[in-house]
Order: C-alpha cells, then sequence, then structure tokens
C-alpha cells in the first residue's frame, strides 16, 4: 500500500491586528501603527505595523517604550470581538481547502493538504488559490508555508513574509534550514540561544552536525528534539499530535494591569468581578466546567502571589466563581497595599454533576438562564455591552492577544 508524500502548509494572517484595524480605519494604511492601548498605558504592544516594526517596536514591548522608539506611531486600544470575528472568516476560507486544519492562534493555522491535489492542484497552485480567496473573503493577506513538516512549513512562512508563498521540497529541509539562525527553530528562546552559542553552534547547520546523544547530554529530551528540529522534522512537544486533533484547553485565564497601583478596595472587587465574568464566558462558550480556580495578586513592587481553591462540584456560572476568587482575595491581600495586576484563572475541567437541594437548584438555575440571556446580548452587542453590577466599576479593554480562550475550530465538548 503506497503512503502519499506529506504535504503541509502554515498559513499566517499578516500583520493581523492592525489590518483589522485598516479594515475599519483605512486612514491608517501605510502608517506607524502599534495596537494594544494607548502611549502612555502600562500595557504591552499586541501587534506593529511593518512601518512601526522598521523602528524597533515588536509585540509583547511595553506601550511606553514602544512610544520612545517610534514616537510618530499611531497607537489604537485592541478590538478583541473584531479579531475574533475575522479570524472565523479565515478558518471558514481554510476548512474549504482542507478538513484537517489546526488553529494554533488566532491568526495561524496548519493545513493537512496531504492527497488533496487532485481538487486543488499541487501544493504551489493550491497555495495560490488559498492567499487568493482569501484576500477576496476577508480583505486581508497572509503568508504561506508549505513543506512535509509542520516545522519547515513554519518557517517558510515566516521568510514568506509579507503576503508571499515559499515551498521546501520534501529531502531539501536540511539544505534549507543550514545557513539559518539556531533562533529561527520554533520553540528555541534566548536561553537556549544562549547555550547553544557557548557550545560553537550558531547557525542550524552547526546544531545537525552534532550527535544526538550529546545534545541528549547537553539539554536532556529537549537536545533529542533539537535533533530532530535541525533535520526538519517536527520533533518535540511543539508539534505533538496530528493536525486537526482535538486539544482540551487546560486553562482559561484572564488578568487586568493597572494604569495606576490602587488600594481602592471597591475598584479591586469590581475589576474581579469583571475577570470572573470573562472567565465564565469563556467556560460558557467552550461548554466547560471549572473545578479549581485561582486568583493571581501583584502589588505595586512586583511582588506576585497565586492562591488557588478547588469545589467540590465544578462550575462555569460567574456568581459562583467571584465567591471563591473573592474570599482568596480577602484572604491574601495586604489590605492597604497598592495592587498592580490582578488575574483570574480556571482550570480542572470535568462535568457539573453536584447533588444540590431544591432551593438551590432552583437559584442555579435561575443563574444560568440569566448568563445565557448575558451571552447572547454579547454575541449581538460585544463583551463589554452587559455586565454584573458589580463589575460595572471595573470596566477596562479586554487584553488583545494571540490565544484568547476560544479559537476558531476548536471542537465543543458536548454539555454536561
Amino acid at each position: 500500500m503506497s503512503t502519499l508524500p506529506r504535504t503541509v502548509f502554515h498559513v499566517d494572517m499578516d500583520a493581523f491586528f492592525v489590518s483589522v484595524e485598516e479594515l475599519f480605519d483605512p486612514s491608517l494604511k501605510g502608517k506607524a501603527v502599534v495596537v494594544g492601548g494607548q502611549r502612555h498605558e502600562r500595557g504591552v504592544v499586541s501587534a506593529a505595523s511593518y512601518e512601526a516594526r522598521q523602528f524597533g517596536v515588536h509585540s509583547a514591548m511595553p506601550l511606553r517604550t514602544a512610544a520612545k522608539l517610534c514616537p510618530q506611531a499611531i497607537f489604537v486600544d485592541g478590538h478583541p470581538d473584531r479579531y475574533r470575528a475575522c479570524s472565523e472568516k479565515a478558518h471558514k476560507v481554510l476548512t474549504s481547502f482542507s478538513p484537517q486544519v489546526e488553529m494554533v492562534s488566532i491568526d495561524e493555522a496548519y493545513l493537512d493538504m496531504t492527497g488533496t491535489e487532485r481538487l486543488h492542484g499541487p501544493p504551489l497552485l493550491a497555495a495560490h488559490k488559498l492567499h487568493n480567496r482569501m484576500k477576496a473573503e476577508t480583505d486581508l493577506n497572509c503568508s504561506i508555508g508549505i513543506g512535509a513538516s509542520r516545522l519547515i512549513a513554519k518557517v517558510c512562512s515566516g521568510k514568506a513574509k509579507p503576503n508571499g508563498v515559499l515551498y521546501v521540497i520534501a529531502g531539501r529541509e536540511a539544505r534549507f534550514l543550514a545557513p539559518l539562525d539556531v533562533r529561527e527553530i520554533p520553540g528555541v528562546g534566548k536561553v537556549t540561544e544562549q547555550k547553544l552559542h557557548s557550545l560553537g553552534i550558531r547557525k542550524v547547520g552547526d546544531l545537525a552536525k552534532f550527535d544526538d546523544a550529546d545534545l541528549e547530554h547537553q539539554f536532556g529530551k529537549w537536545g533529542v528534539a533539537l535533533a530532530g528540529k535541525a533535520r526538519g522534522e517536527d520533533a518535540g512537544a511543539w508539534f505533538e499530535g496530528e493536525i486537526g486533533a482535538d486539544e482540551a484547553a487546560k486553562s482559561i485565564s484572564h488578568e487586568h494591569t493597572y494604569d495606576q497601583d490602587t488600594a481602592n478596595v471597591a475598584q479591586l472587587e469590581s475589576t474581579l468581578m469583571r475577570l470572573c465574568e470573562m472567565v465564565g464566558r469563556r467556560l460558557r462558550e467552550n461548554q466547560l466546567h471549572a473545578r479549581t480556580f485561582q486568583l493571581k495578586l501583584r502589588y505595586k513592587d512586583f511582588t506576585t502571589i497565586t492562591r488557588a481553591h478547588s469545589l467540590d462540584a465544578p462550575t462555569q456560572l460567574d456568581n459562583e466563581i467571584f465567591q471563591q476568587i473573592h474570599r482568596l482575595f480577602h484572604l491574601n491581600w495586604r489590605k492597604g497595599s497598592e495592587v498592580r495586576l490582578l488575574g483570574v484563572q480556571a482550570s480542572s475541567f470535568g462535568e457539573s454533576f453536584a447533588q444540590l437541594d431544591f432551593l438551590e437548584d432552583h437559584a442555579r438555575g435561575k443563574w444560568e438562564h440569566a448568563l445565557s440571556a448575558v451571552d447572547r446580548l454579547r454575541d449581538k452587542f460585544g463583551e463589554t455591552s452587559i455586565t454584573l453590577a458589580t463589575g460595572m466599576k471595573g470596566g477596562f479593554r479586554e487584553r488583545t492577544h494571540e490565544n484568547p480562550a476560544a479559537l476558531p475550530g476548536k471542537s465543543k465538548p458536548s454539555p454536561s
């Protein structure tokens, strides 16, 4: 039985957040734009236009640093609702080309295109068809990398930016990777890069010359994965599983950094309520119930604590989440101390099966119906269109990031 050569696409939307903002405000086109907040705020850059990147501005950089590097930049608040809607449109295009699509962030995905030649043509032709259809149906540009592995496809899409297509033919992976800096291997960060440099390994070609055993001795299991990556293989946890295989979320979290540190208890409680609403909303969106809830609290001096509590029965209701987080906060907050950041996380997912008495069950049912109605209103009018009373004074923008709790195409478990 013959097996078809594997063909993987990595589709990466170009400057996605900025490009979406340009759809709503065409005057931004061709200018240095920073998405994520205003120049005076404490937050970080979510995305920067190519014009802003020329000045050294990049994602995860403090907004205030970006303002110093590129004072002429236009700073734009993020609009997560817009990005989710555009991501859904992009996902619809992707699934019209392959049933095996893996959204790895809001603006990038892998497609297994193996065996689709009769339908879409050879890889380069299929990529150009996809490229054109994405532009026609979303008004957004993308870059596409093609290879026999996810690793090669991802590296290729990075090299193809902006708005290009790059294909490395099977068997030529090592030759393609050899002259690249080791930092260009997905998963290699600053610490690993520094250690590789200390061993005289600066290019991927240098890495490929090392024996697997030597790399394992230096880096443990990660060394074995590095050896595979140097050959262009999908090695290590970064690329585990099949493309399109469901991977259940392990946690859902939201956090908020204040522009000015505060010890105002009403404001702090209101922020916690809003964070609990955001977490509850994502739990219901994914039809999940969480048992463990964690508070993250960072003081003015950057001292950070985390405290968690597990319930007997999982929940997805905002009010029940807030009860736990509110209690954790008051047990651990140094009264009067100014707070820089608050965060709420839900984990340990399971089915809601607790036996409740009639009155408690009736009250819970009312909350479920009420929050279901709230979710429908948010679907129609946006995430900030409605909030519970306690969270009204805690209004803040949802943090813009590439990995929201719900990604297009992630299948949801059956309701419990």
